[in-house]
């Protein structure tokens, strides 16, 4: 895994740690030639450039997002 993606999932709390971890192998398993980076502040995975998914934790919850634009 990514270290600074690594290094995002260590700083949630354990429960949000532990499904933040389960998210990131998922997605790149499922996207192995996806880049995978720290954006925003944010774990995201790009295809050829374009952020396809990513997660953050926001006030109340883990968030999951199907990213649907082409760029920043």
């Amino acid at each position: 895994m990514n270290k600074d993606i690594q290094a995002y999932n260590n700083t949630q709390s354990a429960e949000d740690s532990e499904n933040c971890n389960l998210l990131a192998e998922k997605i790149t398993r499922n996207l192995q030639k996806a880049e995978n980076k720290i954006c925003h502040a944010h774990p995201v995975w790009f295809l050829d450039g374009n952020p396809i998914v990513g997660y953050s934790r926001q006030e109340s919850r883990l968030e999951f997002d199907i990213l649907e634009w082409s760029g920043f």
